[in-house]
């Protein structure tokens, strides 16, 4: 017969492994979310702005909860989508003088929603450029667009081509609003496509003062301004400002 030690440890050892086992359902059950690739829709409720990131209480179903993105300026009472994050708990924010329950770290906020399953291109790169649908970000993703240019006026592939010619001067250009940004800065800021792309470059940033809404094509007038820093990943290659923005019905 096994000794008493024996039949001891095979009783930890199996213990051991039905610990396991609930632990890693459980984890399964509660985090169906924690994946990289994991897509979540939220609803804004509030945004604190700190130097470097952005706490925003949200709402995702019934659940409410905080994330820390890089600093941007979301739209409270608007859907954003993020993929993954890193939960982080009781942590502290020394600017805000605040000690979070919990809040999860994130590296993109979109504006539009992202595919399931498919990682992000932006990674960690809260810079100026390339930033895949940063609220405030240089660019959006590309959309399954075609547009003729409004006429006497240029493409966004040839704005982007010729910039260095179009610096400073006034230009029009036709395309669909793909994001739309109120009240920031004491204006509001559209990025507008057209189908056309140049090394990588699909849409145009414009500031304006009047309202559209996302999917309208308009026809935008102003003048072309290279180089732009604005703050908050408000920062553009080629942007235009104070425009003229019609909708083309």
């Amino acid at each position: 017969m096994p000794s008493t030690c024996n039949i001891q440890n095979m009783m930890k050892i199996f213990l051991s492994i039905i610990s396991v086992i609930i632990i890693t359902l459980n984890f399964s059950c509660n985090n169906p979310k924690n994946s990289a690739t994991a897509v979540h829709a939220v609803v804004v409720k509030e945004a604190i702005q700190t130097g470097d990131f952005t706490y925003m209480r949200v709402t995702e179903g019934a659940e409410e909860k905080w994330l820390a993105a890089p600093a941007c300026i979301p739209l409270v009472g608007a859907t954003y989508y993020y993929k993954g994050g890193v939960e982080m708990k009781n942590f502290e924010c020394k600017e805000l003088n605040r000690t979070f329950e919990t809040v999860y770290s994130i590296d993109n906020l979109s504006s539009v929603p992202i595919a399931e399953g498919v990682a992000s291109a932006t990674g960690n790169a809260a810079g100026a450029n390339g930033i895949s649908n940063h609220v405030g970000s240089t660019k959006t993703e590309k959309a399954n667009v075609k547009i003729a240019p409004a006429q006497g006026g240029t493409t966004i592939a040839e704005l982007y081509k010729n910039k260095t010619s179009f610096a400073g001067k006034t230009v029009k250009v036709k395309g669909m609003v793909t994001k739309f940004t109120p009240a920031v800065m004491d204006k509001n800021w559209i990025h507008i496509q057209d189908g056309t792309e140049f090394d990588n470059n699909f849409d145009l940033a414009i500031t304006f003062k009047n309202i559209v809404k996302m999917g309208d094509t308009v026809t935008a007038e102003g003048k072309i301004s290279l180089d732009k820093d604005y703050g908050y990943n408000y920062a553009y290659k080629v942007i235009m400002e104070d425009a003229v923005v019609k909708i083309n019905r």
